[in-house]
């Protein structure tokens, strides 16, 4: 891990410690858990917002009173108001996306949850997300939630991550196999 990613990952993860701590001693964990949801998809969606968050021309204050005003509006839990606040007034606010991150897996961690992050030639149908799902939990004795996406690339099969381990099954990989294995016979 580059020094730059450790010290996002290390400022990111000591504001996410505090954000669940008191999430959790209020009851409030699921609400959380939404509110994450919106603000994830409110950085996927607008560039204004990523700027805002990235950007070092706006003054701390600018930023402050932007963050405030849009977690506001999107009745973000008042932990999370304030713990935006705080990090714009302290220009931490670029670590949001490492954050969201965090918080997210202190959630599956608090619920014994572990996520999955499967991708597939085509999308999965209900019946074969289900069955996946079950199979993972078999595997590794917890629930399982999935971030399923697509990859035509692949053309066939799936890539499973789940934690540090990893199961390609993709028809791409079996013929990269096979490539490598015909170059060392020739």
């Amino acid at each position: 891990m580059s020094e730059p990613a450790s010290i996002s990952s290390g400022i990111a993860e000591r504001y996410a410690t505090a954000v669940f701590e008191i999430a959790h001693e209020n009851g409030k964990i699921a609400e959380l858990e939404g509110n994450l949801d919106d603000l994830s998809a409110a950085l996927g969606e607008s560039a204004d917002l990523r700027d805002l968050i990235a950007s070092p021309v706006y003054s701390r204050s600018a930023q402050e009173a932007a963050i405030t005003a849009i977690a506001k509006q999107m009745k973000l839990r008042p932990v999370l108001v304030k713990t935006l606040g705080l990090m714009a007034s302290k220009r931490r606010l670029f670590v949001l996306p490492q954050l969201i991150a965090q918080l997210r897996d202190k959630i599956a961690a608090h619920k014994g949850e572990v996520t999955a992050e499967v991708v597939s030639a085509q999308p999965l149908n209900q019946e074969q997300a289900d069955a996946l799902a079950s199979t993972l939990k078999t595997a590794v004795g917890k629930d399982v939630k999935m971030n399923a996406t697509v990859d035509e690339s692949l053309i066939g099969g799936l890539v499973v991550k789940v934690g540090s381990k990893m199961i390609d099954t993709s028809i791409r990989s079996k013929l990269n196999s096979l490539q490598n294995a015909m170059k060392e016979v020739g």
